[in-house]
Formats: structure tokens, C-alpha cells, sequence
């Protein structure tokens, strides 16, 4: 999209086998204005000092946010968010840094917002998928965690607990950051919740979604216990909160 700034948040943390990559593959795409912002936690491999590197060899379009060790996801997207949008961004995106998310889709994603408040990658809409090598177990423990969540929610979304996501500056800027308290993988479905209840226009584009090739995971045993119990304290948290936009309303670019 000519003429829009569009900075993607990546968190890492021991990421050092990837980010190059990842990079590489990002800067590739038909995106003239896009930034990359790399949230480090204090990674112990080196892939803090390795995104400064590839910062002052971009030109001005990675730039790093160094962080004094594992803080948690949640947070990590938030000062992400924060900077990004200090920086004048008008689309923010999130990714992971694993190659879980195909970096092409950026391009699909950026189409949409468009015509929406925040786009989303779903691997649960007609067209996305999970990594066909992923037992059955562990495809039905996602299938249950997100249809857990919805059905708590009473979501609308098809893929609450997904992260990878594009959203308009505008949206971001109204919605009360300050207050979200999920610090694993419930702020994916925190933030979509209150994207809903905010009366903000989501669209989701379908992707497969791979296992990691390099690197270990960050999914913990305490991230899903959180997740299940936080989504009771989302409906109880908001359940007062009202749309701040008319249905169907947009602002320009």
C-alpha cells in the first residue's frame, strides 16, 4: 500500500538462528515503506547484538528495543506497539520471529486493512491450517484452546488466539493498551477481544501455519493455565466497554 508506513513488531528471544532470515525474506517483499522493529528480551545467544547489526545496515528501517531479560509476550508486543507508533507508523503488525508465520503474507494482510480496523492470519478459516506434521494431540489442543476462548468470549473470529496480525495506527491508539495484563499467549485473544468490543471491523486471511525449524518453543505448561483462566477475567473486565466506532466506519489514511 503506496504511501502508508507499516512497522512490523517482532519479539525474540534466542532467535539468532532465525532473525537473518526472517529479515532477509520481509525487506524482499512489496511493501516500499516497511520497518521492522525486533523487541529483544535479553536473548543469551546473541540475537540482540545480531539485530543491531543488521539495524545499522538497513538504512534507518530496523531499528531494536533491548529489554533487561524475559518480560513476557504480552508485554513485549505493548512496548512494540508503543515505540512503533511514536515512530509515526500508520499499520502495525506482529509476527513471530520462527518462520511460523510466512513472511509473504504481509502482503495479503496490508490488502486488507484496507478495508478493516485489523487483519489477522487464521489458520482455522476455510484455506489455513496447522502444521501437518503436529500429532493429534497437539492439533487438538489448539483447536480446543481457541474454541475454548471463543466460546467464553463469544468471539466472532475464528482464530482468537492466533499471532500474526496487521492493525491500523488509529485502532491501536483507542484502545486502552495501558490496562491489558495477559503476559503470554492470552494477549492474543485479550487484544482481538477488545478489538471486538471496540466495535472495530476484523477480517481474517487464511495461512498454514508451520512448526518452527530452528530454535526451541516458548509454549509452557503456566502460559496455558494463564490463558484458560484470564479469558474469565477479559468477560469480566470489559463487560461494560462500548464500540468507539459506527459499524462500517473507516477512517482515511
Amino acid at each position: 500500500m503506496d504511501g502508508v508506513k507499516v512497522t512490523i513488531v517482532i519479539p525474540t528471544y534466542n532467535e539468532a538462528e532465525n532473525l537473518p532470515g526472517l529479515v532477509s525474506a520481509l525487506f524482499s517483499l512489496s511493501v516500499p515503506d516497511l520497518h521492522l522493529l525486533v523487541v529483544d528480551d535479553d536473548s543469551t545467544d546473541g540475537t540482540g547484538q545480531l539485530a543491531d547489526d543488521m539495524a545499522e545496515e538497513s538504512g534507518g528501517r530496523l531499528s531494536v528495543l533491548h529489554r533487561p531479560g524475559k518480560l513476557g509476550l504480552g508485554s513485549a508486543y505493548l512496548d512494540g506497539f508503543r515505540q512503533a507508533l511514536a515512530d509515526g507508523a500508520q499499520a502495525v503488525g506482529q509476527m513471530d520471529a520462527d518462520f511460523s508465520h510466512p513472511p509473504e503474507l504481509v502482503v495479503a494482510l496490508l490488502d486488507q486493512l484496507r478495508n478493516c480496523h485489523l487483519a489477522m492470519g487464521s489458520r482455522y478459516v476455510p484455506g489455513g491450517s496447522v502444521d501437518r506434521h503436529w500429532p493429534l494431540w497437539r492439533k487438538g489442543l489448539s483447536a480446543f484452546g481457541n474454541i475454548y476462548s471463543r466460546a467464553a468470549l463469544n468471539l466472532p473470529i475464528q482464530d482468537a488466539t492466533g499471532g500474526y496480525r496487521l492493525w491500523r495506527s488509529s485502532a491501536l491508539q483507542r484502545m486502552p493498551l495501558d490496562g491489558i495484563r495477559s503476559n503470554g499467549y492470552a494477549f492474543q485473544v485479550e487484544m482481538v477481544y477488545l478489538a471486538h468490543r471496540l466495535g472495530f471491523t476484523i477480517r481474517e486471511v487464511p495461512f498454514y501455519f508451520a512448526d518452527r525449524v530452528q530454535g526451541g518453543s516458548k509454549m509452557s505448561f503456566a502460559i496455558q493455565v494463564e490463558a484458560a483462566l484470564r479469558v474469565w477475567q477479559m468477560r469480566m473486565a470489559y463487560r461494560n466497554l462500548r464500540p468507539v466506532v459506527q459499524p462500517g466506519e473507516l477512517e482515511s489514511w
